[in-house]
């Protein structure tokens, strides 16, 4: 949904993950790749109907005058918008599936199949079912005992009908967490066989009702609303909060009721009324559900043609031979380029400065941390070394909550300081400091990143982090920590822009002051690399730079809100979105200045929440050969003519194709760093 200037933030993600499903689409990707790409938009669409949609409606319950002034638009017209889009697209993701990755995993030797393709199997799906199914079933009938039913959030369930007086249905669960979803069948004559495990269960589901007669079988799933609504979060102990409300994410009111399109409409109104579910919950798929267990789809074939070709991280020449990571940083600011560079000079350098007998302290912002944290590790190391040791970890990480309080209480059961979240506030920036003394001062080596500490996502998103003991930087970001521990109101960077401080005045002022110079004949232009183009009052004043003749050349990966190309308003603007196999994450801000340009990197996208409601940092590139090697990288990605979109005001995803030579920017990006 649409006005003439802005795009709804909603209808503008799912056209992201419609290019999503594009990539699935696509047969230059390798099969398996694009088998991954149906499980990441079935994983993000889940998402989206656990956070937003539960939000939409969140807006129903409203006074009148108050929802007139969050939304422009009926929550209910916003819904009915929504599902008339996810629906277009799921008929696609199943036409993708039926006619095109099952009859290609077919030519490839491994075939899907499922109950009524046993022939082969019969005696093995009967003895996996009594030996490793069985057990872990729990039937539950539907009767006047039990009239409503509690459905596990992302759990998938069979309906079963049943012919008896009463007509009575049943429920089945399907134990995939245990088991796991896809089960590999004895090969046979080099032929591969793969089943689902719903599969196993309907060619076996006659055991679990042997005096009874089945009529029918339909898959089900329901998700659940994800908002863990802790209240007033200026009253009482917000981690508490945090703590006693984690468990009601599973419990949450529906969002999403998924289910098999065959479904007879009798059977849906009973169903509806069981789960208590709403005419807005109810969604019609195929046969299966719960797509995003094909990231664990295997290979029996084990063929490297069906995967993407193998990009082993490389090695930083210069950070891999020096003998120490402080002493190099000292001497000249380095950046590293996840995923294409190793992650393991973080932690590494986290571990020497440990050692460092003149470290006095280390501080770092924790947004989201792996469950498998070498980063935390080097920190408690730290500790056991008597470092002084402050971390402060954003809490309210949504879906990374547990693993964030996990990590805060090992680190504050070894010594270290650890500060948790701010009341109506998340901390976002990605910034470490590490403090050694030298001769009678107290220097400061900074690290500041697009993403985060997270040694698991760092193999998959594309990300910067800068490696500096620039005191114009390093000193700055030693003001952000005195903010987040509360030992100044307010900092007074001239270097880095801080939200919610400086970030929106100080990217306004460039902007105008491009604005200035096309006014004046010059030549004005921006270059602006985010993950979303949100916020209303960025996204106007860039409509007033268009307007003035500025070029603006725009790469969004997901939400983007602004309508491009429309005269009068946008003709100066042009904006390409990439999705490839790593996730585009970082945020690159590149403004003209009269040929004199600036860039900054950032952990804030142009959304109002890290305008105005996070704390982020964003930091300018003042080393020459660090911003040729940026600008490089930036220059590839704006000639990609493989993997980039346009981004249009009627939302196509049309890839950009020329008679340029082919540039994908993510194979390009990598091949220039092998070569450095």
């Amino acid at each position: 949904m649409k006005n003439n200037n802005i795009i709804d933030r909603d209808i503008s993600w799912l056209s992201f993950n419609h290019r999503v499903l594009q990539e699935a689409q696509n047969a230059e990707v390798p099969l398996y790749e694009r088998i991954k790409f149906l499980a990441i938009y079935s994983s993000n669409l889940d998402e989206f109907f656990k956070v937003r949609v539960s939000s939409i409606r969140s807006f129903k319950n409203l006074k009148k005058k108050t929802r007139k002034k969050l939304l422009e638009i009926k929550p209910k017209k916003i819904l009915k918008n929504i599902q008339a889009i996810v629906q277009v697209q799921q008929k696609e993701f199943g036409r993708i599936f039926k006619e095109e990755i099952i009859p290609e995993l077919a030519n490839q030797h491994i075939h899907l199949v499922n109950d009524t393709g046993y022939t082969k199997h019969q005696e093995f799906v009967t003895a996996y079912f009594e030996d490793k199914v069985k057990e872990l079933i729990r039937p539950v009938y539907i009767d006047a005992q039990n009239a409503h039913l509690f459905l596990q959030d992302k759990a998938l369930y069979f309906v079963v009908q049943l012919a008896n007086e009463d007509n009575r249905i049943a429920v089945v669960n399907i134990p995939s967490e245990g088991i796991g979803r896809f089960i590999t069948l004895p090969a046979i004559d080099g032929e591969y066989y793969i089943t689902f495990l719903d599969d196993i269960i309907r060619y076996n589901i006659h055991k679990l009702f042997p005096e009874e007669t089945i009529t029918e079988v339909y898959s089900i799933k329901v998700s659940r609303d994800a908002e863990l609504y802790l209240g007033d979060e200026f009253s009482g102990d917000l981690i508490q909060k945090l703590r006693e409300n984690l468990d009601n994410r599973k419990t949450g009111l529906p969002t999403r009721f998924l289910y098999d399109q065959k479904m007879p409409a009798e059977l849906l109104k009973q169903l509806k009324n069981v789960f208590d579910l709403s005419k807005y919950d109810m969604v019609a798929g195929g046969r299966y559900h719960n797509f995003n267990d094909f990231f664990g789809f295997p290979d029996p074939s084990n063929q490297p043609i069906l995967h993407d070709q193998p990009l082993p991280p490389i090695v930083h020449e210069t950070l891999e031979k020096a003998p120490s990571l402080l002493a190099a940083i000292r001497q000249k600011d380095f950046i590293l380029h996840f995923p294409y560079q190793s992650y393991d000079y973080i932690p590494k350098l986290i571990w020497e400065a440990a050692d460092d007998p003149n470290v006095v302290a280390i501080q770092i912002t924790l947004y989201r941390v792996a469950s498998k944290s070498e980063v935390a590790k080097a920190l408690m190391h730290a500790l056991a070394k008597g470092k002084t040791v402050c971390a402060f970890i954003e809490a309210k990480a949504r879906f990374d909550e547990a693993s964030n309080l996990y990590w805060g209480e090992k680190l504050k059961n070894t010594g270290a300081t650890v500060l948790y979240s701010y009341p109506g506030i998340k901390v976002h920036t990605k910034l470490m400091l590490i403090r050694r003394k030298e001769g009678e001062k107290i220097n400061n080596y900074a690290y500041l990143g697009t993403g985060n500490f997270n040694e698991k996502t760092a193999k998959l998103y594309g990300d910067h982090a800068l490696l500096t003991a620039d005191k114009r930087i390093a000193n700055e970001v030693q003001q952000v920590f005195d903010l987040l521990e509360r030992r100044i109101i307010l900092p007074k960077t001239k270097h880095l822009l801080v939200s919610p401080f400086t970030t929106r005045s100080g990217f306004t002022k460039m902007i105008d002051k491009e604005i200035k110079l096309a006014k004046e004949g010059k030549n004005a232009y921006m270059i602006l690399k985010m993950n979303s183009l949100e916020d209303k009052e960025m996204i106007k004043k860039l409509y007033a730079a268009s307007n003035a003749g500025v070029k603006i050349q725009l790469i969004v990966r997901g939400i983007c809100c602004l309508v491009p190309g429309v005269k009068d308003q946008s003709e100066n603007i042009q904006i390409i979105s990439i999705i490839d196999r790593f996730l585009e994450h970082a945020r690159i801000y590149i403004f003209g200045n009269n040929g004199n340009e600036k860039m900054y990197l950032a952990s804030a996208d142009w959304m109002t929440r890290n305008l105005d409601r996070r704390v982020e940092a964003t930091f300018p590139i003042y080393d020459e050969t660090i911003y040729a090697e940026l600008r490089h990288i930036i220059n590839l990605q704006l000639a990609d003519n493989v993997k980039a979109r346009k981004i249009d005001a009627a939302q196509q995803n049309l890839f950009v194709r020329n008679k340029k030579e082919a540039t994908r920017s993510q194979l390009a990006i990598y091949n220039f760093l092998a070569r450095k």
